[in-house]
C-alpha cells in the first residue's frame, strides 16, 4: 500500500476500462497524453485510467467517474509518426477525492486506494463462482452475438483471469463496464458479469447449450 501514489495523472477515456491484474493496450497520439506518458516513464510508470461521465460543455472538462484503476506501463514503443503504443497492467482501483491544480496539460487527481487493497492479491478459484455457471452464461451470449470463443482456454484459465478477460473484452456499454469495475471483489465481478451475459440472451434454455 505504501507504494501507491496519493496523486495520479489520469487518462479519461470513455469505454476504456482497466481492470486490476489485467492488461489494456493503448495507442497514444494526443500531445497532452504523449507528455503524460513521458512524465510517467521518467517516474513511477503509473497512470490512472478512468471513464468520463457525460460530455464536456464549452471549456469545461468532462466529468469523471468516481472509480478508476491505476496501471503500470509494462510495454512501450514509439512509432515512426510519433505515437506511443503502450500496454498498461492494472495494479489497484482508486476513488479520486478531488482534482488537483496542475501546470501540466493533462489532469491529475488526489487518490484513495484504501477500499481496494484486495486488488493487490490473487483470488483463488475456491472463492469464485462455479465455472460451469459462467460457461453456460457465456455460451448463450456468444451464440446470440455469433462470436467465436476458444472454449479450451475458457475451461483451463484461472477464474480471475477469465473474469477479467471477459469483463474487458465483451462489448458491453460504458455503464456496464463501470459496474464491473466497481464490483467489490473479483467474485462479485463474476456475478455481475454473468448477470450481464444472461440479460443479453433472454429465453435461452441452458440445457440446449453445447
Amino acid at each position: 500500500m505504501q507504494d501507491l501514489p496519493t496523486q495520479l495523472a489520469i487518462f479519461p477515456l470513455p469505454g476504456a476500462v482497466l481492470f486490476p491484474r489485467w492488461s489494456l493496450p493503448l495507442n497514444i497520439f494526443e500531445p497532452r497524453y504523449l507528455r503524460m506518458i513521458d512524465d510517467a516513464m521518467s517516474g513511477t510508470r503509473l497512470i490512472g485510467m478512468i471513464q468520463t461521465v457525460g460530455s464536456a460543455e464549452g471549456s469545461d472538462p468532462a466529468q469523471l467517474a468516481k472509480i478508476g484503476c491505476a496501471g503500470r506501463i509494462t510495454s512501450y514503443s514509439e512509432t515512426d509518426d510519433g505515437r506511443y503504443l503502450i500496454s498498461l497492467t492494472g495494479i489497484c482501483r482508486f476513488r479520486w477525492l478531488r482534482e488537483l491544480p496542475s501546470g501540466e496539460p493533462y489532469r491529475q487527481v488526489e487518490t484513495d486506494f484504501s477500499a481496494y487493497l484486495s486488488d493487490l492479491y490473487d483470488t483463488p478459484d475456491s472463492k469464485m463462482p462455479d465455472r460451469d455457471q459462467l460457461m453456460t452464461s457465456l455460451k448463450g451470449y456468444t451464440r446470440r452475438k455469433t462470436m467465436e470463443v476458444d472454449w479450451e482456454a475458457v475451461k483451463n484459465a484461472p477464474m480471475e483471469t477469465l473474469v477479467n478477460a471477459l469483463s474487458s473484452g465483451c462489448p458491453f456499454g460504458m455503464m456496464e463496464k463501470q459496474a464491473l469495475l466497481e464490483a467489490e471483489t473479483v467474485a462479485d465481478r463474476a456475478m455481475v458479469l454473468m448477470a450481464l451475459l444472461d440479460m443479453d440472451v433472454p429465453g435461452d434454455d441452458p440445457t440446449t447449450l453445447q
